[in-house]
């Protein structure tokens, strides 16, 4: 059994094979198949017939050269791969006419008849159908493509030129915005208010507390707002907080002198002041009631009567009103705190003020049971007589009597005017 190779690619082909292992062309064909049979007759009837006997070189005529014999080629005595594998005759050059040719014997019936292995071949070639080869795919870009890591950069503002004005330059202004607008406009191209308002000029002047109390004429509300409903408790409602802000005011404006002057009054340099006048209700021998305002603190004036001494009363007169702003009483004969139980000590004292307009007002002055004087705020104004009473006293006995060794008044100080 002999090979063969393909004739579109050059693959050495297995015997019994059809189609090339390398490029898929089909090993043998239909129109081959002819050929082939007729050289395998030629070869087999060549093998049985003898050759014909060479002509003698002298025979030939002197016009006609002698022609040269082809030698014939090898025939293969394998007769399974004949149909197939059988290569075609070598073609023999053409000779002159003179020549003497070997007659071809014509094909037998059974050589040209197609074999079973020809249809096999022809009915494969049918169910062949050409693929091209496959081409590479492109690699399609990635869905999210890398990025370098960084801070994200901001828009840059655009700057807009502002658009030109809308109106006539010379229409008549819109009383809103005023914008001019053509005379014949109804509506401003702008902010598309009427132009022409239908409320009383002198109404936009009018003053504010007009324009609160008013209450029948109201501006007429916007497009999508909704005025506030107006019940009879509203109404009652807003009437008493007028009332209570109007009384506030009233209040604020009668105390504001009030609240100045105490201000000046605590901020105020203090300086003592001495009443022109004395007089007590009564008074121990030796010990009259101008000791208390002699400003030494050893001597001092006692009612002459035991235990606390109580309704007794001693009193100071200025000759011109004067405002008082603070008070020092010293209790006792005197500082000095070894000597506190050699008396009585005040302990409740009532203050009558008299002023110049006649008035009078009480006020109560409780006293501490220690040595030294004791201050008190007084803070009255236009003060013409002073009444202090005795009310009740400390370590009161049948053997002492109440002793006060100082009063001090303060006024403002002249200074406080330059």
């Amino acid at each position: 059994m002999t090979t063969q190779n393909c004739a579109e690619c050059g693959t050495r082909a297995e015997p019994g094979q059809s189609f090339c292992d390398a490029c898929g062309a089909v090993l043998g064909w239909t129109d081959r198949a002819p050929a082939r049979t007729a050289a395998t007759a030629a070869q087999s009837s060549g093998a049985t017939s003898p050759a014909p006997a060479p002509a003698p070189a002298g025979t030939g005529t002197a016009d006609t050269p002698a022609t040269p014999v082809t030698p014939a080629a090898p025939v293969h005595s394998d007769s399974e791969d004949t149909a197939e594998n059988t290569l075609p005759p070598v073609p023999v050059p053409a000779s002159d006419d003179a020549a003497p040719t070997e007659p071809v014997p014509a094909a037998t019936p059974e050589a040209t008849a197609p074999s079973a292995d020809d249809e096999m071949n022809a009915r494969a070639r049918s169910l062949l159908v050409p693929v091209a080869d496959p081409e590479a795919r492109p690699t399609p870009p990635p869905a999210v493509a890398p990025v370098l890591p960084g801070r994200p950069v901001a828009d840059r503002p655009q700057v807009r030129a502002p658009g030109p004005q809308q109106g006539d330059e010379n229409g008549v202004p819109c009383p809103w915005c005023s914008t001019p607008n053509r005379p014949d406009r109804h509506y401003c191209t702008r902010c598309a208010m009427p132009m022409t308002r239908t409320e009383d000029s002198s109404a936009r002047h009018r003053p504010w507390w007009r324009r609160v109390l008013d209450f029948r004429s109201r501006e007429t509300p916007w497009a999508g707002d909704r005025p506030r409903l107006r019940r009879t408790f509203d109404r009652i409602l807003t009437w008493v907080v007028a009332a209570a802000v109007l009384s506030l005011l009233i209040w604020v404006g009668v105390s504001a002198p009030g609240w100045v002057q105490a201000t000046r009054d605590h901020f105020a340099k203090r300086a003592p002041v001495a009443p022109d006048q004395f007089a007590a209700s009564r008074s121990y021998p030796g010990h009259k009631p101008d000791l208390l305002f002699d400003k030494v603190n050893n001597t001092w004036w006692g009612p002459g009567v035991t235990q606390s001494g109580e309704g007794q009363w001693v009193e100071a007169r200025f000759a011109e009103p004067t405002r008082l702003l603070d008070l020092i009483i010293t209790p006792g004969t005197s500082t000095r705190a070894d000597q506190l139980s050699q008396s009585a000590l005040p302990h409740r004292i009532k203050v009558t003020i008299t002023t110049k307009d006649g008035r009078t007002t009480t006020r109560d002055i409780t006293l501490d049971q220690s040595a030294g004087g004791q201050r008190r705020a007084f803070r009255v104004g236009e003060v013409t007589k002073v009444r202090f009473t005795l009310e009740s006293a400390y370590g009161a006995s049948a053997s002492k009597q109440v002793a006060i060794a100082e009063i001090e008044f303060f006024g403002r100080s002249s200074a406080n005017s330059s």
